[in-house]
């Protein structure tokens, strides 16, 4: 995998003397992704590096829309912030973010197995 500052905005690499390389993989793409959407996010307080509870609120709301099942649930995103917290801060760090989504990842394959083995 590149490192961070080795991507352009156009999802290609950039090789010394700024040429363009190959493009990136799939793999790749995907993970670039989950970094772009927790930064834009995170840091609304000026913390760039974690998401406080209303952060973490909006990005649910707006990246993961049927998570959260229309708000009928007012205290799902304490109980998931609470979940998520690891380390007891009250804010998610990117890594606890990808723990997250690792796991609701790995949950939607295991959905998506068990119905195409039906």
């Amino acid at each position: 995998m590149r490192p961070p500052g080795d991507i352009s905005p156009a999802g290609q690499s950039q090789k010394e003397g700024g040429s363009t390389a190959s493009t990136m993989t799939e793999l790749e793409t995907a993970m670039g992704l989950i970094i772009d959407v927790f930064a834009r996010y995170s840091g609304g307080d000026g913390r760039r590096q974690t998401l406080t509870k209303g952060e973490l609120k909006q990005l649910m709301e707006k990246e993961l829309p049927g998570f959260l099942q229309s708000g009928r649930d007012k205290d799902a995103v304490g109980r998931l912030l609470k979940d998520l917290d690891a380390n007891g801060d009250a804010e998610v760090d990117f890594s606890e973010f990808i723990v997250f989504v690792a796991a609701l990842t790995s949950a939607c394959h295991k959905y998506f197995a068990q119905t195409a083995s039906k």
